[in-house]
């Protein structure tokens, strides 16, 4: 028999997040995302008129995660950099045919390559040599490719990943149970391919991580939270190698229960690490009182 409720609690944090950022969207036309998009230039987010101040001389770029976009994932931490006067940016990639307002679907390489085009693009507005990439769930692993594949190391000085899915996730097994039904590999990837990309042991991920996690020059944070139930176990989104550093957000503030999708959408802790991660130099402790600063 299968242990149904076992599985039913990442399938349910799944959905929490297609929720999460699905209904939001939903609400409104094609066209009303893109004014809303667009309407973040205001607000000093996605402005490319910005120019980075000599306290923070690197554009930050915003990767979301899996079913979701570059407004809704950025609710949170976009105005919280903001407000610390950085110039940042978010883009939409892995989007499919027929598929509107939810992306991060596609294959991860192709996805990769548009980061790479949006880099260069943010690099030519802002005059900057390097930017800082800040990434969810998949937007935390994905750039791992470009950096790795695509020159990306030449231009990027830090990559943070909020619960990145850096070693694939097995959905506390559930991802086992596609071996049980033959063709369902298949299926997952024609459907969504960055699903299928993003499973344990993918040829993706394998390749992605062969000769090691990182690659010179660039520095790497990750921040997961112990009640992640869709990239699990959540100890694989640690990164081995030199310049990283994984933090436990619990380590931090032991109150803290966000999972998944709340670490990265509205966690003010995990969001000063990213700032310390962002300023290393400026750096200031992270506490549960972090949460209200």
């Amino acid at each position: 028999m299968l242990p149904w409720k076992h599985l039913l609690r990442p399938l349910s944090a799944l959905l929490l997040t297609a929720v999460v950022t699905i209904v939001p969207a939903t609400a409104a036309t094609a066209a009303d995302s893109t004014d809303r998009a667009a309407g973040t230039t205001s607000r000093g987010w996605n402005d490319y008129s910005c120019k980075p101040s000599a306290a923070h001389p690197r554009p930050v770029v915003l990767v979301h995660g899996t079913f979701a976009n570059s407004v809704d994932n950025w609710l949170g931490l976009a105005p919280y950099l903001v407000n610390r006067d950085y110039c940042v940016y978010a883009l939409d990639y892995g989007q499919l045919p027929g598929v509107p307002l939810v992306h991060g679907l596609g294959p991860i390489d192709k996805s990769a390559e548009q980061l790479k085009t949006f880099v260069d693009k943010v690099l030519a507005a802002t005059g900057a040599a390097k930017a800082d990439l800040v990434g969810h769930s998949q937007g935390g692993m994905m750039p791992r490719h470009y950096l790795k594949f695509l020159g990306g190391a030449a231009k990027v000085n830090a990559l943070v990943g909020i619960a990145p899915d850096n070693h694939g996730t097995t959905l506390n097994g559930l991802a086992k149970l596609v071996t049980y039904f033959p063709g369902a590999g298949e299926v997952l990837s024609a459907a969504t391919p960055a699903l299928a990309d993003q499973i344990a042991g993918s040829a993706f991920l394998t390749r992605l991580n062969a000769g090691g996690d990182t690659v010179p020059g660039v520095r790497y944070t990750v921040i997961a939270t112990r009640y992640d139930e869709v990239v699990t176990p959540y100890r694989s989104q640690f990164l081995d190698g030199p310049n990283v550093r994984n933090i436990l957000i619990q380590d931090l503030c032991a109150l803290d229960l966000s999972e998944h999708a709340s670490i990265g959408l509205f966690d003010r802790i995990a969001f000063h690490e990213v700032a310390n991660a962002l300023d290393p130099s400026r750096a200031t402790p992270t506490t549960c009182l972090s949460a209200i600063g």
